[in-house]
């Protein structure tokens, strides 16, 4: 299929899936990849003129100043992936994604260029945030679009469990360099998971340029229905939609971005080594993989918005026992901490996100509502998670203010959930008449 107005033909679903999930694996491991060298070498090498606790904190910023241009790209991408398509969309935001994360692998260090390093690294940072605003939502409508009605919850599920599939790729790829002595380290080491997810990126765009336009933009296009600034459709019409999406989302972040990034540098302040702090987060990232596959199969089941009432509540109720596993000083228990927050209690805040969200807008505003809703959530939510739980801790000198923090923001996530429509609200025409030819493609 050449264009959106083409008549919506079988596609081969498995190729979807794996497209989609190329994209959010290649996301996550540049996201993350940015978090893990945000805690361990960032600070001494773009901070260096810093005491060590104020170049955290800076180091973070530059963590935040991402997420908070993510809501850019949202706009953006979302206005033409509603308008053009979204196929087109895709490829481009993984074009821009790949020549950002390169950047930061090759930004020379404070000592070589003084402050036009930081600088320069904030700029690569923002561009890599707006590609990510525009790849996200589009990789989940490119699955669950494509989707019959009974499977929207497990083959939503898979661009979500991709950025897990990206966190096991950098912690492997950090496990590696981190080995070298610290000068090869903070001096080249670093850079080498930056350089080589240019390889990852080549990877998804041969595999998405097969791939044919979701049928329900096609029939958007049909009907002629697109809206002319679908980003000021949502804001009129579907404000309500988009306040409690972000209200959600703001639950799922705010514990994964606690857990991954600011426990990262933490776990250091409590006698854990760089080594045993990666291999944690591997174990808890492949149990991730699997917690997303199973949570997606219980969104088909009952529900993504029973899922989500239920993980705001598992959040509340397990922060303060998790973080206490942390604080134990033991690898062991920070094992298991980690394949609970990121295995269990995640997924279930994060799995129904595909299907849920999806069915809060129309299809002619769905990428810019979804992207829109998605990606403010990031901001202001993960954005300021690692900030904040490093503040409070430095403020108490304990990490019990940080549960309180995490856990009531997960109970107000659970709340917004309850008044958010249900998956069968939004389903399209498209879908219903299309599902045998996408059940066929399944097959294949």
């Amino acid at each position: 299929m050449n264009s959106a107005n083409s008549v919506y033909q079988r596609p081969a679903l498995w190729r979807v899936c794996v497209a989609a999930v190329a994209g959010s694996t290649i996301e996550g491991f540049d996201f993350l990849a940015y978090g893990t060298a945000s805690a361990l070498v960032f600070g001494k090498v773009f901070f260096a003129n810093l005491d060590p606790t104020t170049a955290t904190i800076a180091s973070f910023g530059t963590f935040a100043s991402g997420l908070l241009a993510r809501p850019i790209g949202g706009v953006i991408f979302g206005h033409f992936g509603d308008r053009i398509g979204r196929k087109a969309m895709l490829s481009i935001s993984l074009i821009l994604m790949g020549l950002a994360t390169l950047g930061i692998g090759l930004v020379p260090s404070y000592a070589a260029i003084g402050g036009f390093a930081p600088l320069l690294l904030i700029l690569f940072r923002i561009l890599q945030g707006v590609a990510f605003g525009g790849e996200f939502g589009g990789a989940i409508l490119m699955a669950v679009e494509h989707a019959p009605p009974k499977w929207k919850g497990i083959l939503g599920a898979l661009p979500l469990a991709g950025v897990p599939m990206g966190l096991v790729l950098s912690a492997l790829s950090f496990g590696v360099v981190t080995r070298l002595p610290d000068s090869d380290l903070l001096a080249w080491g670093w850079r080498l998971p930056f350089v080589s997810s240019v390889l990852l990126v080549i990877g998804g765009y041969y595999i998405r340029s097969s791939i044919p336009e979701t049928p329900d933009f096609v029939e958007v296009r049909k009907r002629d229905q697109t809206a002319a600034v679908p980003s000021l459709e949502v804001l009129r019409k579907h404000w309500k939609g988009l306040l409690l999406t972000i209200g959600n989302k703001l639950g799922e972040v705010t514990l994964y971005y606690t857990v991954t990034v600011f426990l990262i540098s933490y776990a250091g302040t409590l006698g854990y080594t760089k080594s045993q702090t990666l291999t944690a987060l591997l174990i808890g990232a492949v149990c991730q993989v699997v917690g997303m596959l199973v949570a997606g199969w219980l969104c088909s089941r009952i529900s993504g918005r029973t899922v989500a009432r239920l993980g705001g509540v598992a959040m509340a109720l397990s922060i303060s026992a998790l973080i206490a596993m942390i604080d134990a000083h033991s690898p062991t228990s920070l094992n298991l901490a980690l394949a609970m927050a990121l295995g269990v209690v995640h997924p279930l805040v994060y799995a129904p996100q595909a299907g849920f969200y999806s069915a809060q807008f129309p299809a002619e505003v769905r990428y810019s509502g979804l992207s829109l809703a998605i990606q403010v959530g990031a901001a202001v939510g993960g954005g300021i998670a690692p900030i904040v739980a490093t503040a409070l801790s430095a403020r108490y000198g304990s990490l019990s203010p940080i549960a309180i923090y995490v856990g009531g923001v997960g109970l107000f996530a659970a709340v917004c959930a309850c008044f958010m429509k249900r998956e069968t609200a939004h389903s399209s025409s498209a879908s219903a008449v299309a599902e045998p030819a996408r059940m066929n493609g399944l097959r294949r």
